[in-house]
């Protein structure tokens, strides 16, 4: 198949799974009372609160207090990924929220596919924490639960009657038996696609700048984390082929 032959996405709000359009609301329902309904100051404390501050776990912070306490500490490796940088930031992880997550959603259900996202997160934070724990600086953005989709996709997007080898229109495409684990050494596709990811993330990373007014980092690291764990958590959260198969039918009665 050349590159020609690949068709384009399509993915209108309105025909996006559920969980994906309710995940790109809430974000931009944030992102809306951080610009119009805080203050620059109450939003300083908003990103205090609920972005993932790898120094909020230290025993400095503990000892003197940080903002959100113990509950912040909790919460903030899933909260980060509401959060965004700007509009700009926020609508590229929109669109690829809308193009990886909607195919993994379609995969797995919605709340499969949710429980997945927020995992996903969680890795990212882990993994940005272990190369920066004394960090004061916010890390913000969905990208780790993006990376995650982008990972987990890649297990299926490539296999005969996937997505960019069959048709599109049929529901039958995001239910493709996925490549295994093993298998993934020996399929130069998929072999090329974690190759050039990765290539790119290093590169962005190399190159990365905390994001302008906040002072806040949008992590490499945590992309990693979070498509190491898409690309070793997919068999956990797949349904089994009798699942995936009837899905794909019930989708394709309604049309």
């Amino acid at each position: 198949m050349t590159i020609d032959e690949i068709p384009p996405p399509r993915e209108p709000l309105f025909n996006m799974p559920r969980s994906v359009t309710v995940l790109i609301v809430a974000m931009v329902a944030v992102h809306l009372l951080r610009t119009y309904g805080l203050s620059p100051s109450q939003d300083r404390q908003l990103i205090l609160v609920f972005s993932f501050i790898p120094v909020r776990y230290s025993e400095i912070a503990r000892t003197y207090g940080f903002p959100g306490g113990t509950l912040a500490e909790i919460w903030s490796p899933v909260t980060y990924g509401f959060l965004h940088g700007g509009a700009a930031h926020l609508i590229f992880n929109a669109v690829w929220l809308a193009a990886f997550g909607s195919a993994l959603a379609r995969r797995f259900g919605g709340g499969r596919f949710l429980l997945f996202s927020a995992l996903a997160t969680v890795a990212g934070a882990a993994v940005h924490y272990l190369a920066h724990s004394e960090d004061f600086a916010p890390v913000v953005g969905a990208s780790a639960a993006i990376s995650g989709h982008m990972a987990a996709v890649s297990r299926f997007m490539f296999q005969a009657g996937g997505p960019l080898r069959a048709n599109r229109r049929d529901p039958a495409v995001w239910q493709a038996d996925a490549v295994t684990l093993p298998g993934i050494l020996s399929d130069r596709r998929v072999l090329g696609f974690l190759a050039v990811w990765f290539g790119l993330n290093l590169l962005f990373g190399l190159g990365a700048a905390p994001i302008a007014g906040e002072g806040a980092s949008i992590a490499w690291e945590a992309h990693i984390g979070g498509f190491v764990f898409g690309l070793l958590a997919f068999s956990l959260f797949d349904p089994p082929a009798d699942v995936r198969a009837r899905r794909a039918l019930e989708a394709l009665r309604r049309g």
